[in-house]
């Protein structure tokens, strides 16, 4: 058995972690680190996990080398950045959920993350990316920086633009929106349910850090390129779930079945990446409640004549795919075991 640790064991995807590691037939539970939470079990942290893990949170000391082969941090940046430092020589495999190393700029990292400073070398060890598009660099690697949940959708969504076609991309223009869980445990007046019931949040209207890591990976991995790339970030009351909608502007001449095929020979084999048609249910698609509780991504790729763009629709659970269920994944090929272990739970439509 791979013997997995999770630090900050008391956030959602903390507890997201903790259910699909107790359901993996290859991983072991055998840490729980956290603060505050010190003491506490799983069962009293989250409501749905009403089992013994055999293990309760308890301080992060260097009694934990040793005692893990793969340790996941569902930390704030700061927090992931300091315990990379601490432990990442010591401890087999690190796989950080936070945004500490996925901007490997120190320009770009301090503009979007000015409280989180971090080893530059350290910094350069970390294997960035969603694993469909970097998998053969996390066959070896030993220190892994998962994108966010925006990321992730934005990066899938554009990558066979920019990656498979090698298009230029004058404009890149992105409306991402996402669930309440999307923030956390960040407790204060704006999620407060009068506030968040109902609500349309524009909580990053001119701007999200998301969109600098898509830009900075795509830039250094891609055939294509993008001049320029923003976002802007509505909250919305659904608990999980996010939908992005990226609209990009070029001078190639491209025809919708021409870019169908594209996506759907980008993507052929990969199987938790599913091209849809905008019309294939009866709900238009992507939608997130159509991928929720799973470690899907559901993309659609549309043309807009009449406004002389492509129209990228990316939807998933940013607790599964943009989270646990992608550092789960990422640790299954890490380790040599088929991606999907652990992960085959289909979408509870509806939820």
């Amino acid at each position: 058995m791979i013997r997995a640790g999770i630090v900050g064991a008391s956030g959602i995807a903390g507890g997201e972690l903790a259910r699909l590691i107790l359901e993996h037939p290859d991983f072991e539970l055998s840490f729980l680190g956290g603060s505050a939470s010190a003491g506490k079990r799983l069962a009293e942290l989250h409501p749905g996990l009403r089992v013994d893990a055999g293990v309760a949170v308890q301080q992060i000391t260097d009694d934990i080398v040793g005692s893990v082969d793969v340790l996941f941090l569902a930390t704030p940046a700061p927090v992931s950045a300091e315990l990379a430092a601490r432990y990442g020589d010591r401890i087999p495999v690190i796989v950080d959920l936070s945004g500490a190393f996925r901007i490997s700029s120190p320009e770009i990292h301090t503009r979007w993350y000015p409280k989180v400073t971090r080893n530059p070398e350290l910094t350069a060890r970390f294997v960035y990316g969603v694993p469909e598009l970097v998998r053969e660099r996390l066959t070896d690697a030993s220190l892994i920086s998962l994108p966010g949940c925006y990321a992730t959708a934005l990066t899938l969504g554009l990558a066979p633009l920019v990656l498979g076609l090698g298009l230029e991309l004058r404009t890149v223009v992105v409306d991402g929106k996402s669930g309440s869980s999307g923030g956390g445990l960040q407790y204060g007046a704006s999620h407060l349910h009068p506030y968040r019931s109902g609500a349309i949040t524009p909580y990053a209207p001119t701007g999200h850090r998301h969109a600098a890591e898509v830009g900075e990976f795509l830039k250094r991995n891609g055939g294509g390129t993008i001049n320029s790339l923003t976002m802007s970030a509505y909250g919305v009351s659904h608990v999980r779930g996010l939908l992005t909608s990226t609209y990009a502007f070029t001078d190639t001449a491209i025809d919708q079945r021409e870019l169908q095929r594209a996506y759907l020979r980008f993507y052929k084999g990969e199987q938790f990446v599913r091209v849809r048609r905008h019309d294939e249910t009866l709900i238009p698609m992507p939608d997130p409640q159509a991928v929720l509780g799973s470690n899907y991504c559901d993309v659609t790729v549309l043309v807009d004549d009449d406004g002389d763009r492509i129209i990228v629709l990316s939807a998933l659970d940013n607790l599964i795919k943009g989270a646990a269920g992608q550092a789960v994944q990422a640790a299954n090929i890490r380790f040599a075991l088929p991606e999907g272990t652990g992960l085959k739970a289909m979408p509870l439509v509806p939820a």
